[in-house]
């Protein structure tokens, strides 16, 4: 008994400090996980609202084909108050009667974007972003507004812009959608159908190595991380195509907060070429 106690207090001592250890270290990759989904920022307020300002401005002041577009594109608008929300959304429909089947286009948009209670009942549901805070207690505003691409008047790229102003957050926070619409088809068009299937990795691949530049160089992308395999695979159909750029957005907090960085990542189509799918229904193979 004499020699099995100081075994028994030996062994006590080895359990309780590899406990602590791994303690410690449980702590230490907590702590990480908290600091890297916080994204805190040193900068000043007055900084952040400086930058925010510059990326907001880049955004509502991207160039599109609205103006070439003014045969094919009726542009509508719709606003609606309530006690919890006022909403004010811009939409694009197409003249069918250059060609009946863009019903197909226009009754998407009827469904996702004009419906109220649709839309109601999204924002009581809705998750707050990273900068905002609680649960909605006084009318919040929704903005929506589009930006829209005609690519060899073969397919339309239109970008969903939401303007979401949350009680209680500092900032107004973005979020979007994306659509493409063959319109010799008549027919919307998903990530399946520009790139190979299996291919996400690749691309993502290539959206942070893209990224990163941007990080690295400093000026307004300090506090941006890498794309994550399920950021990307969440917003993998959220990209637009502008002659030979291919661009892809991302909500705010995804890539960078909302206070600084950036809303998108544009690919220039070389990049592209070993992940594009070739057949002849692809636009974006000459």
């Amino acid at each position: 008994m004499k020699v099995f106690l100081p075994i028994l207090i030996f062994f006590t001592f080895i359990a309780c400090k590899n406990d602590s250890k791994k303690s410690e270290i449980e702590t230490e990759i907590n702590s990480e996980e908290i600091v890297d989904s916080l994204r805190v920022s040193d900068r000043n307020l007055e900084t952040q609202q400086q930058t925010l300002n510059i990326k907001r401005q880049e955004l509502l002041e991207k160039k599109d084909a609205k103006v070439e577009m003014e045969k094919l594109l009726i542009s509508k608008s719709f606003l609606k108050e309530s006690d919890l929300y006022t909403l004010n959304f811009k939409y694009p429909y197409l003249n069918e009667k250059i060609k009946p089947q863009f019903e197909n286009f226009n009754e998407y948009i009827n469904k996702h974007y004009v419906d109220a209670k649709s839309i109601e009942k999204q924002i009581l549901e809705e998750k707050r972003l990273c900068d905002s805070l609680g649960i909605p207690k006084q009318n919040e505003l929704r903005m929506v507004d589009y930006k829209i691409y005609n690519l060899n008047d073969r397919l339309i790229s239109v970008l969903f812009y939401k303007e979401n102003h949350y009680t209680g957050a500092a900032h107004a926070a973005y979020t979007f959608d994306c659509l493409n619409f063959d319109l010799e088809r008549a027919a919307f068009m998903k990530y399946e159908d520009f790139f190979n299937n299996g291919s996400e990795e690749e691309l993502r691949e290539i959206l942070n190595s893209l990224l990163k530049e941007k990080i690295n160089s400093g000026e307004m992308y300090y506090d941006c991380w890498a794309i994550s395999a399920d950021d990307f695979f969440n917003a993998k159909n959220n990209f637009v195509i502008n002659d030979d750029v291919v661009e892809f957005y991302f909500d705010d907090c995804i890539i960078c907060p909302s206070y600084t960085g950036t809303y998108s990542i544009k690919i220039p189509l070389e990049m592209l070429m070993p992940v594009l799918r070739k057949y002849k229904k692809n636009p974006l193979i000459s």
